[in-house]
């Protein structure tokens, strides 16, 4: 019998976790997941993921996708559901769909949505997701930086060293800052990153926002292609990897 092959759509807490991929020395999500469905399934299952986080990043909306034998709609619902029940309470699955049997967790996705949230106010109960700041920058000159972002595709200079990237290209559709009650929240969307991406362009962006020649200094990172040129990264914690997109056609009804 053919393997079917089916994405997992799930969140996680990556407080406790070295990221999505599996390491030697370390927790990470994959490594849990590939565990509790062996269990489950008294076989080893290999796990694809929609791509790699940083250590202490969450998720709000995951993707990964593994093979195995054709099941039934009520049993899908009933693998969430022991999935759910054995896995750390920090790992949560919505739903395990059926897809085509090309379809690829990781390169099949259109695009993927990180938000970075800025606490403005102190608060305990939020304190492991939000990277606290008492004084915030000017937001419409945030936004006028965040915007140079759409007009560029090399972000080398916001790209972790020594990397095993074919290249630093992404195509960025939407950058911007709001305000949320206490926070200040950066939304990005591109379709794809690089590794520690968003932090170093967060922190590169509150840096320079202080700065009066702020968006030609930004033009200057850019065009230097060097990680050292840019600003620091920002904690990892307040940074959630929340929306990805998939061609429709790729799921099975």
């Amino acid at each position: 019998m053919d393997n079917q092959r089916y994405f997992i759509h799930l969140a996680f807490d990556g407080t406790n976790y070295c990221g999505w991929q599996r390491q030697n020395n370390a927790s990470s999500i994959q490594q849990e997941l590939e565990e509790k469905m062996s269990i489950l399934f008294k076989k080893s299952i290999v796990i694809t993921g929609c791509g790699r986080t940083d250590t202490g990043v969450h998720a709000s909306s995951f993707y990964a996708h593994f093979d195995f034998y054709p099941m039934s709609k009520q049993q899908l619902i009933a693998l969430s559901y022991h999935l759910n029940h054995i896995l750390p309470d920090d790992i949560a699955i919505f739903e395990i769909l059926p897809v085509k049997p090309e379809a690829h967790a990781r390169y099949d996705a259109l695009w993927r949505t990180y938000r970075y949230y800025i606490s403005l106010r102190k608060n305990p109960f939020t304190r492991d997701y939000r990277w606290f700041r008492s004084h915030c920058p000017d937001i419409e000159k945030l936004n006028q930086l965040a915007k140079i972002l759409l007009t560029i595709e090399d972000f080398t200079s916001f790209a972790k060293l020594h990397s095993d990237t074919e290249n630093n290209f992404c195509t960025v559709t939407q950058a911007f800052w709001e305000s949320r009650k206490d926070d200040l929240v950066f939304t990005i969307t591109a379709n794809r990153f690089l590794r520690n991406m968003v932090r170093a362009i967060v922190g590169t962006l509150w840096q320079l926002a202080k700065e009066e020649n702020a968006i030609e200094h930004l033009r200057e990172i850019i065009a230097k292609k060097d990680r050292s040129a840019a600003g620091p990264s920002v904690i990892p914690r307040a940074l959630f990897l929340e929306e990805i997109i998939y061609p429709e056609d790729i799921f099975l009804t």
